[in-house]
This record gives C-alpha cells, structure tokens and sequence, in this order.
C-alpha cells in the first residue's frame, strides 16, 4: 500500500493537537511519520508532541517562527517523509479510516495529484457552537480544469502527491491566515494544481471532523473567506490565465444566489454572512490587483 505523511499546522491550540494526533494514531492506517510545524506562543503544543513522539509515533516537530498557514503547508509538506501527504488542521479529527482511504486512492492510481474529502462537524453538546467549514457531499467528483475551486475540496482535508505540489510551486504565501491575503489558500492551490493537469478527485469516504466555534467566529471569517478568494483571482489574471475572471464571476454569482435563498427563507444572519463575504470579495479584488505582480 502507498505510504503516506501527515503534515499538521498548527497555533495556540495544545489541547486540539492532541486531540488531532490521538484520531491519526487510533487509525486503521499507520501515517509513514507526521510533520508538526508550530507556530505558537508557548511550548505547550511541543510538549503535546513530544509526548506522541516517545509514545511510538513517528513524528517529526518543527517549530516556525515565521507567520502564515502557507509557509507552514510547505514546510510540511517539504519534510514530510512519503510521496502522498494528507494535510488536516489541528482542530480536526480524522475518521478511523481516512488514512487508509487516502492511501487507497493513490495506490488504485498512480497519476493522481490530489485528493480532498468530506468534512462534517465534530459533535458537540455546545448549543452556542456552529459549523465553520463543512463539506458534506457523499458523492465522489472527478475535476478537470478549469473547475471552481470552491467545489473541489477544503484545505482541512487533502492529501496531494508531492511532484505536483513542488510543480505548481507549493502554497502561496501571499495567501491565507497570517498574510495579508487573509483566506483562499486552499482554493488557490488546488485550482492551480487542476490547471496544471493533475488529477483531481473528491472522495466522500476519506472523511473528518472539524471542531465548532461561537457563532461570531463564524461570522468572522465570512470576509476573509471572500477577501482571499477576490485576491486569487487576480493573482490568476496577472499569470495569463483566461478563466480567471469567469471563475470570479462564477463565485460572485454563486454567493448572490445563496445571499437571495437566505433572504427568501428570512435567515437574517445567512444574509448578513453573505453580504459579508461579498465584501471581501470586492475588497479582496482590489487588494490583488494591487500586488499580484
């Protein structure tokens, strides 16, 4: 069977670490070792890790000084130990088979590039807690270019043979949390993985679990969302790519067409979400027309 690496980001958060790192070692499929990068404020997420390592864990722990979710992805991705690297945050937790899931799609197809998954919400008794990034589709989707990145995956849950992540030239960290591009990390390393031509596949079986946040959290990160998404796009124009535009068009009227079902259905805050995303999306065009040289 392929082997595969775990590379885990992690900041602040010991406890959800430890949480994470418990559902990968309770696995039906052992990870071939797996790549901590910390960026914390503290040791304790380094004392979580240590205590997997002595426990039997093949665990490599890098601390970073340096701020931002994409240069910590390419720093675990570029140490991990295997070909096939599954990439989960630290405040999910990963279903019992989603390694062996992983490992089995890319043993079944040696040309495959990059694979993403579902993500439900982890249980709560919490009634104040909301889902922040689901994906619950149960139907596989093969992706070709040029395919809206929204819909191909969360960057909570993928896995990408390295080749293709050193040629589309890894994450970029102009993007996502710690930068100034804010969100959309994801959505850009996958919509530059499909255009270069690697294969892409959703598949519903490899599945985790993302911890839920306070309603306002969730409404906090709706314009970053947005914001980053705008960016990309014009990072993508700036490159030559002729759908880059479509592709913004197509998200500004998919967001429309979900702000209008909220308002329909009287969802006061769905429409306030959207409308938020919405303005960071034009905020976020403007800024990367500004700095996608």
């Amino acid at each position: 069977m392929t082997q595969v690496s775990v590379a885990v980001s992690t900041r602040d958060r010991p406890q959800a670490l430890a949480r994470c790192l418990a559902s990968l070692a309770e696995g039906s499929f052992s990870p071939s070792d797996v790549v901590i990068v910390d960026q914390s404020d503290d040791d304790r997420s380094a004392q979580v890790s240590e205590r997997c390592r002595k426990s039997g864990m093949s665990l490599l722990y890098i601390r970073q000084h340096e701020r931002g979710l994409a240069v910590s992805q390419n720093a675990g991705i570029g140490a991990a130990a295997s070909d096939v690297v599954a990439v989960t945050d630290d405040d999910c937790v990963v279903d019992g088979r989603w390694l062996e899931v992983v490992a089995g799609a890319f043993e079944g197809d040696p040309e495959l590039g990059l694979l993403t998954g579902r993500v439900l919400p982890l249980a709560t008794d919490d009634p104040s807690l909301a889902p922040v990034s689901i994906r619950p589709s149960a139907l596989p989707v093969d992706f070709v270019a040029p395919a809206d990145p929204w819909k191909i995956g969360s960057g909570n849950n993928f896995a990408v043979r390295r080749r293709w992540f050193d040629a589309v030239g890894g994450s970029d960290v102009r993007l996502g949390p710690g930068t100034a591009g804010r969100g959309a990390l994801d959505m850009d390393l996958f919509y530059r993985l499909v255009r270069a031509g690697a294969p892409a596949r959703y598949e519903p079986a490899a599945l985790v679990f993302h911890e839920q946040r306070p309603r306002a959290e969730r409404r906090s990160r709706r314009p970053d969302y947005g914001f980053g998404m705008g960016a990309c796009c014009m990072f993508w124009r700036r490159q030559g790519d002729p759908d880059a535009l479509r592709i913004l068009g197509r998200w500004l009227r998919f967001r429309a067409r979900l702000l209008l079902h909220a308002l329909g259905r009287g969802r006061i805050g769905g429409v306030y979400e959207e409308m938020l995303m919405l303005l960071g999306t034009l905020r976020g065009v403007i800024y990367g027309y500004a700095h996608a040289r």
